[in-house]
């Protein structure tokens, strides 16, 4: 074990983010290693799945509202990219738009080079040019791609899409996709009618988005989820928007069996309802039997919640679906999914290691110059003057992260898995692991991850707009340093 190394951070005042340049660090220390020289595996031609992506822009229609958006092949969400477990992928992208962009792999474990964060791991691809990203597909499960380049404007505006990670053998007849989003096209914000409701935790986006959408389509136009009467059925929940979402299955049962793309195993017929955080994936399976055609809704207490309604079509099934008003479902008195603690994950690290390294991450909002008059800060800091979290290879580190806000923060961090200790205090019973922790305001959580993947690594708030006014840090590993900086010729903003 490495020597022990506590990091003392004193938090301040005020602050406000510095528009400039962050230089390298390579002057610094001539045997340091350049990301960009890390090892990574050269597959034969033959063993690579190759897709084409352009980002371009594309006039996209929701509730009989035309508006440009920016897409991934013209489609909201963009072309969805699935492979299977073991496969070695290439995606080649070609920016088309007039602004620069990147491709983000969210919750894959990937070389450092290929994690497409402008200024940290590449330099954006400028309009007019191309990139290519390759990696091994290692772990089966449902992840996501976005831009991590001006990302809270981007992802916002379109730029985002499905990866799915196929098993070798399957516990599922069927899968769909289900992502998640929020819209503003014209309404006066989401909160309409509402003030005294809403999601504690998120009145800043409850106020700016007032349209939910389900694979970029509201209600009546969602896709339905068709099966045949007797079939294992998966959906891959995943939220690309910056509110938590709330779906009720009008009371019929699903196990969950995944969490952020890690197995959950054993857990229980439940017919709670889900709560998904920004950034989060969540897959459930149920077994189509029921005796009529349903839907699947939204219980928030927004009017959005109205737009969400997802047939589900049993074939073989006589009866239509019910007229079902997820308002009144959601006068109900309805339990809430606790995947703190439900089913079994397969540890990743002993929650009784001695950690390396020990960092308080204290999360609070304050007034500043950034948009809205907000700054979202990390320690009393704004990226890019957040302190990094500095570690060396091999080092269990133990993270802390407090919120000390009245607003949600779901913390990703990138490249690595994390283990979750306690909640508020409490020791968890069974192991948690995840890439993205939502801390509500005045939780803590205690996480614990290896530092195992050498290179610069974010970790931010996925609400990316707090994220891109300063809810940003870095894992930086020593020996290693980023030829890339922020701004620059290259625009680089990677949130």
């Amino acid at each position: 074990m490495g020597k022990f190394r506590l990091l003392t951070l004193i938090i301040g005042g005020i602050s406000f983010i510095l528009v400039g340049c962050q230089q390298a660090t390579s002057s610094e220390d001539s045997t340091s290693i350049n990301i960009l020289d890390i090892p990574k595996e050269t597959p034969n031609e033959e063993e690579i799945v190759t897709f084409d992506i352009i980002a371009q822009t594309t006039v996209w229609e929701i509730k009989n509202k035309r508006f440009e958006a920016w897409t991934y092949n013209n489609e909201i969400p963009g072309e969805e990219i699935r492979v299977t477990e073991g496969d070695f992928v290439r995606v080649n992208l070609k920016n088309n738009l007039d602004e620069p962009v990147t491709i983000h792999w969210h919750g894959m474990v990937l070389p450092n080079m290929m994690d497409g964060v402008a200024g940290v791991t590449q330099n954006a691809v400028q309009p007019g040019e191309e990139y290519t990203y390759e990696f091994e597909a290692i772990e089966a499960g449902t992840y996501w791609y976005h831009s991590h380049q001006d990302s809270g404007n981007q992802v916002d505006r379109g730029l985002y899409g499905a990866l799915i990670v196929e098993p070798m053998e399957k516990s599922y007849d069927q899968d769909f996709v289900l992502m998640l989003d929020e819209w503003s096209i014209g309404e006066s914000g989401g909160m309409m009618g509402h003030m005294s409701g809403g999601t504690p935790g998120e009145m800043d986006s409850q106020m700016t988005y007032g349209t939910f959408t389900v694979n970029g389509k509201s209600a009546p136009n969602i896709d339905p989820v068709v099966a045949n009467f007797g079939e294992r059925v998966r959906l891959r929940l995943v939220n690309a928007g910056y509110q938590k979402h709330y779906l009720y299955l009008q009371g019929n049962s699903y196990n969950l069996v995944a969490n952020d793309g890690k197995e959950v195993i054993g857990a229980p017929l439940i017919p709670d309802v889900i709560e998904i955080a920004p950034g989060e994936r969540l897959d459930i399976e149920f077994i189509a039997n029921q005796s009529n055609n349903w839907y699947i809704s939204s219980v928030n207490n927004v009017e959005g919640a109205n737009d969400i309604r997802i047939p589900i079509i049993v074939n073989h099934v006589e009866k239509q679906v019910e007229d079902i008003d997820p308002v009144v479902e959601g006068k109900k008195e309805l339990s809430l999914i606790d995947f703190t603690n439900i089913g079994e994950m397969e540890s990743i690290i002993s929650t009784e290691a001695e950690p390396d390294l020990i960092y308080e991450m204290d999360l609070n909002v304050g007034m500043g110059m950034m948009a809205g008059g907000m700054t979202y800060k990390i320690n009393g800091k704004t990226f890019p003057n957040t302190d990094p979290i500095k570690v060396q290879k091999g080092d269990v580190v133990k993270v802390t992260i407090t919120n000390n806000s009245m607003l949600d923060h779901p913390m990703h961090l990138h490249g690595h898995y994390f283990q979750v200790i306690t909640r508020n205090g409490e020791r968890l019973k069974n192991p948690l692991v995840k890439d993205l922790i939502n801390v509500k305001p005045h939780e803590q959580y205690e996480i614990l991850f290896t530092a195992d993947n050498p290179g610069e690594w974010v970790f931010h708030c996925h609400d990316l707009v707090h994220a891109g006014n300063g809810m940003v840090t870095v894992v930086k590993y020593n020996g290693y340093y980023s030829p890339f900086e922020l701004e620059g010729e290259y625009f680089n903003k990677p949130e």
